[in-house]
């Protein structure tokens, strides 16, 4: 019985149990608290009911558990939304006329947790409200294909975490904004397909994380910031809009780029061959001028490249290769010339190239050949460049034509190059306009000579490579960019005359400061004449050398003769070696600095004589000619070069190791002349003043000669006082003695360069040895040597 009357309690009490268990099962687990549900019904009423939101039925639907959609989705963590999505189509009818674009986000503000937002193509219109910036957790925002317009509300500063921001086909107009830098975390910034204008702020190349940016089919314009910090950028998309005119800075990693149909009139980056991650190239539609690059071809992960449209010229072969994954090109409207590489004759399967408005010979498409124009075409139809204005000097004779013509030296082999003449009209301002253009045509073979092949011959090869791998590569500059560069050549970038030419200072589009060295050609001669020349140019790459970057012919058309070549070189910023020791002002070099300076000398003249094929020698060294760098690094600025030699002048009085020795000893030991003039630098390193004549030099070499013989106070009388307390006894005598053998009258009894490097580097090393300065002196020698 007792039993029996138990059971009765036990089997009610388990059956409640399970109910209430199977209640906490089948409860929503996402609740969402009163504010965020009448916030989605309202949007509901805002979009004027459309059925893709008919699950949206009221305050007590599960909105978290409803099943997503291709127009609508919703998705909660714990207890609030942490995505909205929804994606217009037919089923989303008009919105009312008294739609409110501010009473709509009003109620999205309520959304306070929401990290992704998508409201796309719902026809939203009027400008975008502030109250965007309440979503203070907003990761992802997309609102593209609608209609909304005016600029772009800075209350998107407040959501700081934001890293999408998708705004496609919309009429925002005004600029892009110039703080969006302040959103840390952006990694895609999409704004294609609206009114923006103006330029593009320089703070977007400050956007370390951005990934992708996308700005096409706006009326943006002018120069494009430079990009080269963006290292994680992979798309950059600037299509249909007025950009230009120089090609922009870019970082390396980029796996998209379109620049189609804009307004870049210049040449194209050489460097652009090196972007390894590169998969599709457009620069159609605009004017890039200047030799077809066939690298383009052949970079390791091109699939598409699109040149259109542009004045690109020289000559194609059958030779050239491609990339295995290239299977799109269109080479169109172009003024190329010779034969379709055959690796485009047989593309891949399924592969496009098309190459119609060239004046190109292939025997495989017919159709295209049918399209080609005659080769006088594309002679005819070059790009048409401006001239230099004019200066006393040089002079280049009133209104007659000059030709710019391209060439490639040793570097890139036998091209053609096609100049085309421009007739001076007036003179306005201090530059000059054109009227329509005449053309002609200069066919160069030049050397084919292999730049690297010879380098391999020389002593130093390895260091060679090495100190030289961080310059840009060599190339062949535009006079038009040259012009870019120097605002045509304007007073402002006039550095002053020299015997080896004029000097101006310039800026490239990249940033990359310049220095321009002008030289007037005294004796007509073809721009094959000078390819050996500016081959041996292209190979002075060395860190303690102003190691040249490229160059630009300037030829006469009435005999197709050179009438100036333009040199372009490193800018060094900090002035002269002189200016740091004997100047009146400014930086001055510690003891340890000046050892470490010379050392830099010793190798700059050493690369000179046995890093290259053939060396170069009787250099007329001066330490006005040592410039130094951002980093104090000394460069030899100017060297003697045959193509210097021929525009050269008389000889100056000026100390110069020209001054010493027969003409036949000159000859024999030619080395032992730019000895001389290092032991003249090293004079002034240690006396610390000036010398500016020849006769100064014997009466300074006995005053050391003396010196060197007596004790350590007097050694000292005659040293700079800047530094004579700063250097060792060890150290002193050392440079003393060198700069004595470096001066003597026979070049038969001077020291080798190698001699020098090894006595230098001794005293460096007894330097930073000695006491009260050692920590200083290394930390001084490291920033020079």
């Amino acid at each position: 019985m007792v039993m029996a009357m138990e059971k009765p309690v036990f089997f009610p009490l388990l059956f409640l149990l399970t109910l209430l268990m199977a209640f906490l099962l089948v409860k929503p687990s996402n609740q969402l608290d009163l504010p965020q549900t009448q916030s989605l019904l309202r949007i509901q009423q805002y979009l004027n009911f459309p059925p893709a939101l008919n699950s949206l039925k009221n305050e007590d639907t599960d909105f978290c558990n409803i099943e997503p959609t291709s127009f609508f989705t919703v998705v909660c963590y714990e207890n609030d939304i942490t995505q909205l999505h929804i994606i217009g189509n037919n089923e989303f009818p008009p919105l009312s006329q008294d739609f409110s674009i501010h009473s709509f986000f009003t109620a999205l503000a309520k959304l306070n947790t929401l990290k992704v937002l998508s409201l796309v193509s719902l026809g939203l219109w009027g400008p975008l409200p502030g109250a965007i910036g309440h979503l203070s957790s907003l990761e992802i925002l997309n609102i593209s294909s609608n209609y909304i317009h005016g600029a772009i509300p800075t209350q998107l500063l407040h959501l700081r975490d934001l890293q999408t921001i998708v705004l496609d086909h919309n009429n925002f107009s005004g600029p892009v904004p110039f703080w969006l830098n302040s959103l840390p975390m952006l990694t895609v910034l999409s704004l294609k397909h609206n009114l923006l204008s103006g330029s593009l702020p320089n703070s977007l190349g400050s956007l370390r994380n951005l990934r992708v940016l996308t700005l096409s089919e706006n009326k943006l314009s002018g120069s494009i910031p430079n990009f080269r910090k963006l290292t994680n950028l992979q798309v950059l998309d600037l299509e249909d809009n007025q950009f230009g005119p120089n090609f922009p800075s870019l970082p390396r990693k980029l796996v998209i780029l379109k620049l189609r149909k804009n307004r870049f009139r210049l040449g194209i980056s050489a460097n652009i061959t090196s972007f390894y991650l590169l998969q599709k190239l457009d620069i159609s539609m605009n004017e890039f001028v200047g030799p077809f690059m066939p690298s383009l071809l052949s970079m390791p992960s091109i699939s598409y490249l699109d040149i259109s449209g542009n004045k690109f010229t020289g000559v194609l072969s059958e030779n050239m290769t491609c990339s295995s994954g290239l299977n799109f090109v269109n080479m169109s409207s172009n003024y190329l010339v010779g034969k379709l590489p055959s690796c485009l004759v047989l593309p891949p399967k399924d592969g496009v190239v098309l190459y119609s408005g060239n004046c190109l010979l292939s025997d495989h498409d017919k159709q295209e050949q049918r399209q080609q124009h005659p080769v006088e075409f594309c002679h005819k139809e070059a790009l048409a460049v401006e001239v230099i204005p004019r200066r006393e000097k040089p002079k280049i004779p009133n209104n007659k034509p000059v030709l710019a013509p391209t060439l490639a030296g040793g570097i890139v082999g036998a091209i053609a190059v096609v100049g085309v003449v421009s007739m001076l009209v007036k003179k306005k301002y201090g530059k000059y306009t054109l009227k329509k253009p005449t053309t002609t045509l200069i066919t160069e073979r030049v050397s084919t000579v292999n730049t690297a092949k010879l380098l391999s011959n020389a002593k130093h090869i390895s260091e060679t490579m090495k100190l030289g791998a961080s310059l840009p590569a060599y190339r062949t500059f535009s006079l038009e960019e040259l012009m870019e560069a120097t605002n045509n050549f304007d007073d402002s970038a006039f550095m002053g005359d020299s015997p080896n030419g004029q000097l101006y200072r310039g800026k490239l589009c990249d940033g990359t400061l310049i220095t321009i060295r002008s030289l007037e050609m005294k004796r007509r001669r073809s721009p094959q004449a000078y390819t050996r020349d500016l081959e041996m140019i292209s190979k002075l790459r060395h860190c303690h050398l102003i190691s040249a970057l490229g160059h630009c012919l300037e030829c006469q058309l009435d005999d197709s003769g050179v009438s100036r070549i333009f040199l372009v070189f490193e800018f060094s910023p900090n002035g002269t070696l002189r200016d740091c020791i004997s100047g009146t002002q400014g930086l001055k070099l510690n003891w340890t600095q000046r050892i470490a300076a010379a050392i830099g000398v010793a190798k700059g003249v050493q690369f000179l004589h046995t890093g290259i094929v053939p060396g170069v020698y009787s250099n007329n060294l001066k330490i006005t000619n040592v410039m130094l760098d951002h980093n104090l690094h000394v460069k030899i600025s100017s060297y003697n070069l045959p193509l210097l030699a021929e525009n050269r002048g008389m000889a100056s009085n000026v100390v110069s190791s020209t001054t010493k020795g027969s003409g036949q000893d000159r000859v024999k030991h030619e080395d032992k002349n730019d000895v001389y003039d290092i032991g003249i630098i090293l004079l002034e390193i240690i006396l610390g003043r000036p010398i500016m004549f020849y006769k100064e030099v014997d009466s300074l070499k006995d005053l050391l000669r003396v010196s060197i013989a007596t004790d350590d106070t007097g050694r000292r009388s005659i040293v700079d006082p800047a530094v004579h307390k700063q250097c060792s006894d060890e150290s002193l005598m050392t440079m003393m003695e060198i700069c004595m053998r470096c001066l003597s009258s026979e070049p038969a009894d001077r020291p080798s360069v190698e001699d020098i490097l090894w006595t230098l580097q001794f005293a460096a090393q007894v330097q930073n040895s000695g006491r009260g300065e050692s920590m200083n002196s290394q930390e001084s020698h490291g920033a020079l040597s």
